[in-house]
Protein backbone atom coordinates (compact mmCIF):
# COMPACT_ATOMS: atom_id res chain seq x y z
CA UNK A 1 0.00 0.00 0.00
CA UNK A 2 1.78 3.08 -0.89
CA UNK A 3 1.56 6.44 0.58
CA UNK A 4 -0.83 8.23 -1.73
CA UNK A 5 -2.99 5.05 -1.10
CA UNK A 6 -3.71 5.50 2.64
CA UNK A 7 -5.87 8.04 4.55
CA UNK A 8 -4.37 10.25 6.58
CA UNK A 9 -6.63 10.31 10.14
CA UNK A 10 -4.14 13.10 12.17
CA UNK A 11 -1.61 15.73 10.67
CA UNK A 12 0.48 17.85 13.20
CA UNK A 13 1.53 21.18 11.21
CA UNK A 14 4.63 23.03 13.33
CA UNK A 15 3.41 22.43 16.64
CA UNK A 16 4.72 25.04 19.27
CA UNK A 17 3.71 23.90 23.05
CA UNK A 18 5.46 26.68 26.00
CA UNK A 19 5.02 26.55 29.43
CA UNK A 20 4.77 29.58 31.64
CA UNK A 21 3.14 33.16 30.83
CA UNK A 22 6.08 35.44 31.23
CA UNK A 23 9.11 35.61 28.90
CA UNK A 24 11.98 35.42 31.37
CA UNK A 25 9.57 32.07 32.96
CA UNK A 26 9.03 30.88 29.69
CA UNK A 27 9.78 27.11 28.73
CA UNK A 28 9.58 26.21 24.95
CA UNK A 29 8.51 21.97 25.33
CA UNK A 30 8.12 21.04 21.75
CA UNK A 31 9.60 23.66 18.72
CA UNK A 32 8.08 23.52 15.41
CA UNK A 33 7.02 19.68 15.21
CA UNK A 34 4.96 18.27 12.22
CA UNK A 35 3.79 14.58 11.67
CA UNK A 36 1.22 12.90 10.32
CA UNK A 37 -0.61 9.56 11.51
CA UNK A 38 -2.64 6.69 8.65
CA UNK A 39 -5.84 5.53 9.74
CA UNK A 40 -4.99 1.73 10.94
CA UNK A 41 -1.22 2.41 11.82
CA UNK A 42 0.91 2.79 15.05
CA UNK A 43 2.74 5.35 15.05
CA UNK A 44 5.74 5.45 17.67
CA UNK A 45 6.68 8.66 19.77
CA UNK A 46 10.33 7.81 21.06
CA UNK A 47 13.01 9.92 23.24
CA UNK A 48 14.24 10.47 26.20
CA UNK A 49 12.73 11.84 29.46
CA UNK A 50 11.44 15.15 28.97
CA UNK A 51 11.80 15.40 25.17
CA UNK A 52 8.23 16.45 24.67
CA UNK A 53 6.42 13.10 23.80
CA UNK A 54 3.50 13.03 26.29
CA UNK A 55 3.56 16.99 25.58
CA UNK A 56 2.50 16.61 22.18
CA UNK A 57 0.18 13.61 23.08
CA UNK A 58 -1.70 15.80 25.69
CA UNK A 59 -1.47 18.57 22.94
CA UNK A 60 -3.33 16.40 20.60
CA UNK A 61 -6.43 15.42 23.33
CA UNK A 62 -6.75 19.17 24.02
CA UNK A 63 -5.11 18.89 27.38
CA UNK A 64 -2.25 20.83 26.76
CA UNK A 65 -2.75 24.65 24.87
CA UNK A 66 -0.96 25.22 21.83
CA UNK A 67 1.16 28.53 21.30
CA UNK A 68 1.29 27.63 17.26
CA UNK A 69 0.78 25.23 15.04
CA UNK A 70 -2.14 23.56 13.76
CA UNK A 71 -3.19 20.00 14.76
CA UNK A 72 -5.78 18.28 12.03
CA UNK A 73 -8.21 15.55 12.93
CA UNK A 74 -10.06 13.45 9.80
CA UNK A 75 -9.60 17.06 7.88
CA UNK A 76 -11.07 19.09 10.71
CA UNK A 77 -8.88 21.76 12.80
CA UNK A 78 -8.91 20.66 16.46
CA UNK A 79 -6.14 22.88 18.33
CA UNK A 80 -6.73 26.47 19.72
CA UNK A 81 -10.81 27.69 20.40
CA UNK A 82 -13.37 25.29 18.76
CA UNK A 83 -16.92 24.59 18.78
CA UNK A 84 -18.88 22.76 21.87
CA UNK A 85 -20.18 19.99 19.17
CA UNK A 86 -16.69 19.15 17.99
CA UNK A 87 -14.89 19.16 21.39
CA UNK A 88 -17.02 16.57 22.09
CA UNK A 89 -16.88 15.32 18.94
CA UNK A 90 -13.03 14.76 19.54
CA UNK A 91 -13.49 13.77 23.27
CA UNK A 92 -15.48 10.64 22.04
CA UNK A 93 -12.73 9.74 18.87
CA UNK A 94 -9.90 10.60 20.74
CA UNK A 95 -8.83 8.75 23.99
CA UNK A 96 -5.79 8.44 25.62
CA UNK A 97 -3.90 5.05 27.69
CA UNK A 98 -1.72 6.34 30.97
CA UNK A 99 1.33 5.38 31.60
CA UNK A 100 0.18 4.37 35.60
CA UNK A 101 -2.48 2.58 36.19
CA UNK A 102 -2.68 2.96 39.93
CA UNK A 103 -2.18 7.17 39.60
CA UNK A 104 -4.53 7.40 36.47
CA UNK A 105 -7.66 5.35 38.01
CA UNK A 106 -9.81 6.86 40.46
CA UNK A 107 -9.00 4.92 43.93
CA UNK A 108 -12.65 5.66 45.63
CA UNK A 109 -14.79 4.65 42.60
CA UNK A 110 -15.82 1.39 41.25
CA UNK A 111 -14.43 -0.17 38.27
CA UNK A 112 -18.29 0.19 36.53
CA UNK A 113 -18.02 4.09 37.20
CA UNK A 114 -14.53 4.32 35.83
CA UNK A 115 -15.23 2.25 32.78
CA UNK A 116 -18.47 4.72 32.10
CA UNK A 117 -17.11 7.79 33.29
CA UNK A 118 -17.00 8.94 29.77
CA UNK A 119 -20.06 7.89 28.77
CA UNK A 120 -21.82 9.65 31.65
CA UNK A 121 -19.58 13.11 30.09
CA UNK A 122 -20.85 12.97 26.77
CA UNK A 123 -24.34 10.88 27.42
CA UNK A 124 -23.38 8.41 25.04
CA UNK A 125 -26.04 5.61 25.65
CA UNK A 126 -29.46 5.45 25.49
CA UNK A 127 -30.53 4.16 28.96
CA UNK A 128 -29.15 2.25 31.90
CA UNK A 129 -29.46 -1.22 29.93
CA UNK A 130 -27.15 -0.09 26.94
CA UNK A 131 -24.81 1.58 28.96
CA UNK A 132 -24.22 -1.36 31.21
CA UNK A 133 -24.37 -3.80 27.70
CA UNK A 134 -21.57 -1.10 26.56
CA UNK A 135 -19.17 -0.70 29.85
CA UNK A 136 -19.17 -5.17 30.28
CA UNK A 137 -18.38 -5.72 26.41
CA UNK A 138 -15.33 -3.58 26.83
CA UNK A 139 -14.88 -5.50 30.07
CA UNK A 140 -14.75 -8.29 28.03
CA UNK A 141 -12.99 -7.10 24.60
CA UNK A 142 -9.89 -6.44 27.41
CA UNK A 143 -10.08 -9.95 29.12
CA UNK A 144 -11.94 -8.84 32.26
CA UNK A 145 -14.93 -10.60 33.42
CA UNK A 146 -18.07 -8.68 33.91
CA UNK A 147 -18.17 -9.34 37.61
CA UNK A 148 -15.28 -7.05 38.43
CA UNK A 149 -17.35 -3.95 37.56
CA UNK A 150 -18.22 -3.99 41.09
CA UNK A 151 -14.97 -4.05 42.81
CA UNK A 152 -12.34 -1.30 43.47
CA UNK A 153 -9.02 -0.69 41.30
CA UNK A 154 -6.79 -1.69 44.68
CA UNK A 155 -8.20 -5.22 44.49
CA UNK A 156 -6.49 -5.67 40.64
CA UNK A 157 -2.76 -6.30 39.93
CA UNK A 158 -0.78 -3.86 37.62
CA UNK A 159 -1.77 -5.45 34.14
CA UNK A 160 -5.61 -5.81 35.41
CA UNK A 161 -5.41 -2.00 36.42
CA UNK A 162 -4.18 -1.42 32.82
CA UNK A 163 -6.49 -3.20 31.38
CA UNK A 164 -9.29 -1.28 33.03
CA UNK A 165 -7.75 2.01 31.35
CA UNK A 166 -7.72 0.21 27.98
CA UNK A 167 -11.55 -0.16 28.79
CA UNK A 168 -12.26 2.70 29.91
CA UNK A 169 -10.80 4.17 26.58
CA UNK A 170 -12.02 1.95 24.30
CA UNK A 171 -16.01 1.96 25.91
CA UNK A 172 -16.31 5.29 24.31
CA UNK A 173 -15.22 3.80 20.66
CA UNK A 174 -12.40 5.81 19.40
CA UNK A 175 -10.63 5.91 16.21
CA UNK A 176 -7.53 7.05 17.60
CA UNK A 177 -6.06 6.00 21.07
CA UNK A 178 -2.62 7.65 22.17
CA UNK A 179 -0.85 5.18 24.23
CA UNK A 180 1.58 7.03 26.46
CA UNK A 181 3.97 5.01 27.93
CA UNK A 182 1.40 1.81 28.44
CA UNK A 183 3.69 -0.67 29.84
CA UNK A 184 6.53 0.95 31.64
CA UNK A 185 4.99 0.79 34.99
CA UNK A 186 3.95 -2.90 34.34
CA UNK A 187 6.46 -6.00 35.24
CA UNK A 188 7.69 -7.63 32.31
CA UNK A 189 5.97 -10.33 32.39
CA UNK A 190 3.13 -8.47 31.98
CA UNK A 191 4.02 -6.36 28.80
CA UNK A 192 3.87 -8.97 26.40
CA UNK A 193 0.13 -9.54 27.63
CA UNK A 194 -0.88 -5.96 27.52
CA UNK A 195 1.26 -5.42 24.22
CA UNK A 196 -0.68 -8.05 22.47
CA UNK A 197 -4.15 -6.84 23.97
CA UNK A 198 -3.66 -3.89 21.91
CA UNK A 199 -2.80 -5.59 18.43
CA UNK A 200 -5.69 -7.45 19.05
CA UNK A 201 -8.09 -4.67 19.55
CA UNK A 202 -5.97 -2.75 16.77
CA UNK A 203 -7.38 -5.20 13.98
CA UNK A 204 -10.95 -6.20 15.80
CA UNK A 205 -12.11 -2.34 16.06
CA UNK A 206 -9.55 -1.08 12.85
CA UNK A 207 -7.92 1.51 16.04
CA UNK A 208 -5.37 3.78 15.13
CA UNK A 209 -2.33 4.32 17.83
CA UNK A 210 0.07 7.23 19.07
CA UNK A 211 2.60 4.98 21.18
CA UNK A 212 4.37 7.15 22.94
CA UNK A 213 7.48 5.39 24.48
CA UNK A 214 11.00 5.05 25.81
CA UNK A 215 11.79 1.01 25.49
CA UNK A 216 12.79 1.07 21.79
CA UNK A 217 12.34 -2.48 21.89
CA UNK A 218 8.51 -2.63 22.40
CA UNK A 219 8.84 0.19 19.87
CA UNK A 220 10.17 -1.94 17.11
CA UNK A 221 7.68 -4.82 18.04
CA UNK A 222 4.49 -2.68 17.47
CA UNK A 223 4.86 0.67 15.45
CA UNK A 224 4.95 0.82 11.86
CA UNK A 225 7.05 4.02 11.90
CA UNK A 226 8.75 5.69 14.70
CA UNK A 227 9.36 9.79 14.98
CA UNK A 228 12.93 10.28 17.18
CA UNK A 229 12.18 13.36 19.34
CA UNK A 230 15.12 15.42 20.89
CA UNK A 231 14.18 18.48 23.41
CA UNK A 232 10.90 19.01 21.59
CA UNK A 233 11.93 19.00 18.16
CA UNK A 234 11.53 15.55 15.53
CA UNK A 235 15.15 14.72 14.64
CA UNK A 236 14.07 11.68 12.01
CA UNK A 237 11.11 9.82 10.81
CA UNK A 238 10.77 6.64 9.08
CA UNK A 239 8.84 3.43 8.74
CA UNK A 240 9.95 1.49 11.74
CA UNK A 241 12.37 -1.82 10.19
CA UNK A 242 13.99 1.37 7.97
CA UNK A 243 14.98 3.35 11.22
CA UNK A 244 16.23 0.77 12.83
CA UNK A 245 18.70 -0.79 10.26
CA UNK A 246 19.51 2.47 8.99
CA UNK A 247 19.81 4.81 11.56
CA UNK A 248 20.97 8.55 10.05
CA UNK A 249 21.02 11.12 12.96
CA UNK A 250 23.82 10.52 15.64
CA UNK A 251 20.99 11.10 18.15
CA UNK A 252 18.66 8.18 17.03
CA UNK A 253 22.14 6.63 16.72
CA UNK A 254 23.20 7.31 20.13
CA UNK A 255 20.00 5.77 21.45
CA UNK A 256 19.81 2.38 18.96
CA UNK A 257 23.56 1.73 20.32
CA UNK A 258 22.03 1.28 23.76
CA UNK A 259 19.66 -1.36 23.19
CA UNK A 260 20.35 -4.45 25.24
CA UNK A 261 21.33 -6.92 23.06
CA UNK A 262 20.25 -10.63 23.93
CA UNK A 263 23.26 -11.88 22.96
CA UNK A 264 25.32 -11.41 25.88
CA UNK A 265 29.05 -11.89 23.46
CA UNK A 266 27.16 -8.81 21.28
CA UNK A 267 26.39 -7.34 24.22
CA UNK A 268 29.75 -7.37 25.56
CA UNK A 269 31.09 -5.84 22.05
CA UNK A 270 28.79 -3.62 21.07
CA UNK A 271 30.20 0.39 21.42
CA UNK A 272 27.92 2.99 22.77
CA UNK A 273 27.49 6.48 21.22
CA UNK A 274 27.58 9.68 23.07
CA UNK A 275 25.00 12.04 21.47
CA UNK A 276 27.07 15.76 21.20
CA UNK A 277 24.54 18.88 20.24
CA UNK A 278 27.29 20.64 19.59
CA UNK A 279 29.15 18.57 16.61
CA UNK A 280 26.29 20.15 14.44
CA UNK A 281 27.42 23.67 12.55
CA UNK A 282 23.89 25.05 12.67
CA UNK A 283 24.60 28.33 13.61
CA UNK A 284 26.58 28.99 10.13
CA UNK A 285 24.51 26.10 8.23
CA UNK A 286 21.32 25.67 9.43
CA UNK A 287 19.32 22.45 9.53
CA UNK A 288 16.04 21.22 7.23
CA UNK A 289 13.73 18.84 7.33
CA UNK A 290 14.27 16.41 4.25
CA UNK A 291 13.06 13.23 3.01
CA UNK A 292 16.44 11.92 2.56
CA UNK A 293 14.43 8.81 0.92
CA UNK A 294 11.27 7.70 0.57
CA UNK A 295 8.86 8.23 3.53
CA UNK A 296 12.66 8.73 5.52
CA UNK A 297 12.74 12.07 6.66
CA UNK A 298 16.07 13.79 8.61
CA UNK A 299 16.56 17.40 10.62
CA UNK A 300 20.29 17.75 9.14
CA UNK A 301 22.14 20.63 7.49
CA UNK A 302 23.49 20.08 3.74
CA UNK A 303 27.18 19.01 4.76
CA UNK A 304 24.81 16.17 7.00
CA UNK A 305 22.89 15.16 4.11
CA UNK A 306 25.91 14.46 2.08
CA UNK A 307 27.32 12.19 5.06
CA UNK A 308 24.00 10.58 5.39
CA UNK A 309 23.49 9.90 1.76
CA UNK A 310 26.79 8.34 1.67
CA UNK A 311 25.95 6.11 4.77
CA UNK A 312 22.71 4.72 3.28
CA UNK A 313 24.80 3.29 0.46
CA UNK A 314 26.84 1.54 2.43
CA UNK A 315 24.52 1.00 5.92
CA UNK A 316 26.37 -0.01 9.23
CA UNK A 317 25.19 -3.50 9.58
CA UNK A 318 25.95 -3.53 13.60
CA UNK A 319 22.12 -1.44 13.58
CA UNK A 320 20.52 -4.79 12.30
CA UNK A 321 19.46 -5.50 15.76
Amino acid sequence: MDRKSKEILLEVKNLRVEFGKRKKNKFVAVKDVSFHIYKGETFGLVGESGSGKTTIGRAIIRLNETAGGEIFFDGKKINGKIDKGLDKEITRRIQMIFQDPMASLNERAKVDYIVSEGLYNLKNYRDEKERKEKVEKALLDVGLLPEFLSRFPHEFSGGQRQRIGVARSIVMEPELIIADEPISALDVSIRAQVLNLMSELQKKKGLTYLFIAHDLSVVRFITDRVAVIYKGEIVELAATEKLYKHPLHPYTRALFSAIPHPDPRKERAKVLEIYDPSRHDYENNPPKWVEIEPEHFVLANESELEAYRERLKSPDESYSL
